[in-house]
């Protein structure tokens, strides 16, 4: 018989709560919680999502909130969307939801109401006391197949109207979860394999017009993962006019266009993608279409101009979100190439540092390529050969795309060829360089 699925709400890496204390939230997952659902007699499911892109999983994400027939939910840390996620399940479900919470976190008050379950951890932020506490928890999930009202809302509040799912509702959301899971397996084995494996995909995959947004969006990664800018364009150009629509879907279409060299049709696009919501992203996008008409320009004057033009199009795209490093990092690295050099670079320079500084120690989220990458620039920048080697060596250990490791090093080439006009020894950057293109070989 299929068991009932239990849908898991809860941070999902190891963060620093407000006191400084360490949660692994990974190992609280695969410790505690998932074996104490399986053994409770139910299938735990998460929502493993992309930050970045959270936009296009809310639809799944309420989906499992009403589909799923139980649910706990971790209040560790107060994390703004666990506890949102929470409203909306205590909202359409009286009852079936199970509350737990590192010992020593203090609740708020609406949900410090005595039925949520504490558990234990170690220093290094593991659950402790690891079999008791998972006999705990199953007891807690036994109980809620009793259906007894564990939702505040529908226990103060009389008369209010229940989501009735059917049980073919349930086996229709399970046949699609289980296709999610495939096509992501299969799309993450194509990338690796070549882009022709991502097309045979795509053509099992039926018509592109009737593709969902996850699923075109899976798809464009893959592709972009394989550098292949033509399929990216084709694809957005033949989905359902909604779909293509979406803003994440625009940034990846107006980016391989303007890798496909259509780059009018990029500018048009990146501008209104910048009137609808400016941001580090679309302002960033922006800076790289003009950055890539600099290096193809070949009068002096029309390269300043588009330098320039470059450089604000990144800093209005850092001034957008202070936290984002990378419009920042290509805003001072094409200062640093201005002749002379741009007189915003002293100012600009620290205040990226400590934005990249920030991004390296958070503890929910491991670093990945382009924070180790934008770490190598400034070292560069900086002059720190020490530090950049090392930050060298980060980057081409977390590496996912052959493309990642090429852009570095075309940027780190201009580099050296501006301290080279300048009378600098740049050889040691050309050593960084090569070992960048040769990271893939």
């Amino acid at each position: 018989m299929t068991r009932p699925l239990c849908f898991v709400l809860m941070p999902y890496h190891a963060v620093q709560d407000e006191v400084g204390d360490q949660i692994d939230f990974r190992a609280v997952y695969d410790q505690l919680i998932a074996p104490a659902i399986t053994e409770a007699g139910m299938e735990p499911l998460r929502a493993d999502e992309d930050p970045e892109s959270r936009g296009i999983f809310q639809k799944a994400m309420f989906e499992r909130l009403v589909v799923c027939e139980f649910a706990v939910a971790d209040l560790s840390t107060g994390n703004a969307n666990v506890y949102y996620e929470l409203g909306v399940r205590h909202a359409l479900r009286p009852y079936s939801t199970v509350l737990i919470f590192r010992e020593g976190y203090r609740l708020p008050l609406d949900v410090a109401h005595g039925s949520a379950m504490p558990y234990p951890l170690r220093p290094d932020g593991k659950p402790a006391d690891v079999e008791a506490t998972r006999s705990k928890l199953v007891a807690r999930l036994r109980a809620a197949r009793e259906a007894r009202v564990d939702s505040p809302v529908h226990q103060l509040v009389t008369g209010l109207p229940v989501a009735e799912v059917d049980h073919e509702r349930i086996d229709s959301f399970r046949v699609h979860a289980d296709r999610e899971e495939q096509l992501r397996q299969a799309l993450e084995q194509a990338g690796r394999q070549g882009v022709e494996h991502v097309r045979r995909v795509e053509v099992a995959l039926g018509r592109t017009e009737d593709l969902e947004v996850k699923t075109a969006v899976d798809l464009l990664l893959a592709y972009r993962s394989r550098s292949a800018w033509p399929d990216m364009v084709r694809l957005v150009r033949g989905l359902a006019k909604p779909v293509a629509r979406v803003e994440l879907i625009q940034q990846a279409y107006a980016w391989a266009l303007n890798r496909c060299g259509e780059d009018a049709e990029a500018e048009r696009l990146a501008n209104d993608l910048v009137r609808q919501r400016p941001s580090s992203e679309t302002y960033g996008l922006l800076g790289r279409i003009y950055k890539d008409r600099w290096v193809r320009a070949g009068s002096p004057a029309r390269r300043a101009g588009l330098l320039a033009r470059a450089i604000d199009n990144y800093v209005k795209g850092f001034e957008a979100d202070w936290r984002d490093p990378y419009p920042g990092i290509n805003a001072v690295t094409l200062m640093s190439l201005s002749s002379p050099p741009d007189s915003r670079l002293t100012e600009l320079f620290p205040v990226v540092s400590y934005a990249l500084a920030q991004r390296l120690r958070r503890k929910d989220r491991d670093p990945h390529y382009w924070d180790h990458a934008t770490d190598l620039a400034l070292a560069v920048l900086a002059g720190d050969q020490r530090r950049a080697h090392a930050a060298l060596e980060c980057a081409l250990a977390v590496v996912r795309d052959p493309f990642e490791p090429e852009t570095t090093a075309r940027d780190l080439t201009f580099v050296a060829d501006a301290m080279r006009i300048r009378g600098e020894d740049a050889t040691w950057v050309d050593e960084i360089v090569k070992e960048l293109l040769g990271s893939e070989s």
